[in-house]
């Protein structure tokens, strides 16, 4: 009987180095496309006595471990990539921000619907975290504050009705 083989011996039978060139700007070589298993979203796991992700494990085995509250990111944008030369630690706000999600899409824009800058003094954040413009929110309470005052300010009538005939037959 064989004796067991190492997790770093396992991972590399798992990994094919002949992957894709990345369409990434600044990245070298090819990705290492993880043939073993994925998850649903698409990155590799592995058992090394325990499920890891196949990235973080490539990561760890070539460059030490991951500092503590640091994600490890694609550079290539290929989540089945285990080359740790398309590795790097970021927070997970850089992470975030670094990919294509809605997320990242909201964050790049610089300026409200109506055209208004998001900068400091012109921005602030709503309960559930969003970007408000101030200028519009000032322009949309100006507009319902008026609203308001016209339907207070109703047309009054008259208590004499016969004085605007009067005035008319005397003209």
């Amino acid at each position: 009987m064989a004796p067991p083989r190492s997790p770093a011996d396992r991972f590399t039978t798992k990994v094919d180095t002949s992957g894709p060139i990345s369409l990434v700007r600044g990245v070298l070589g090819p990705c290492h496309q993880w043939t073993g298993s994925t998850n649903a979203s698409g990155y590799g796991t592995f058992w090394a006595g325990r499920t890891v992700k196949a990235h973080r494990f490539a990561y760890e085995q070539a460059l030490g471990p991951i500092p503590d509250g640091l994600d490890v990111d694609h550079i290539c944008r290929t989540r089945a990539c285990v080359n740790p030369a398309h590795l790097r630690a970021v927070t997970h706000r850089e992470n975030i921000l670094a990919s294509t999600n809605h997320v990242a899409a909201r964050a790049a824009v610089t300026h409200c619907p109506a055209g208004h800058a998001y900068d400091e003094a012109n921005t602030y954040r709503a309960p559930n975290g969003t970007r408000k413009c101030r200028a519009c929110k000032r322009d949309r309470t100006r507009a319902v504050r008026a609203q308001e005052r016209d339907t207070q300010l109703v047309p009054v009538e008259l208590i004499h009705p016969r004085t605007i005939t009067t005035e008319r037959q005397a003209a």
